[in-house]
């Protein structure tokens, strides 16, 4: 059985997901989002950004919509993402994975306080 691209969950990719929880996004968007939710400790350049994306849409995690009514002419050619049920179920997984790591890194005392 051949390895599947987004297993493990790369972290670029769930930036990406967790960037698209609150709504749709157009790649640029998206790219402003990841850094900003990461304070700027992560920045999406376009061949991972769009590599990311491509993994995303192939394993139907996030897909493509309309672009919105009320968007610009001049941003026509923007295509725009959204999280699907089942990105958005594994966002959540793996988000629990995430604290579950968290808890223990508290417990042996390699984290305190600033984290969740």
């Amino acid at each position: 059985m051949p390895k599947r691209k987004l297993d493990p969950l790369p972290s670029a990719a769930f930036q990406i997901m967790l960037a698209l929880a609150d709504g749709d996004l157009h790649g640029y968007a998206i790219m402003r989002q990841v850094e900003e939710q990461t304070g700027g400790r992560l920045r999406l350049g376009p061949g991972t950004l769009y590599g990311s994306i491509q993994a995303l849409l192939e394993g139907k995690l996030i897909e493509e919509v309309e672009r919105p009514e009320d968007t610009e002419v001049h941003q026509e050619r923007r295509r725009y993402y959204r999280l699907t049920a089942v990105g958005r179920k594994l966002a959540r997984s793996e988000a629990e994975k995430m604290a579950d790591v968290l808890r223990v890194a508290r417990t042996r005392k390699i984290l305190r306080g600033d984290y969740v």
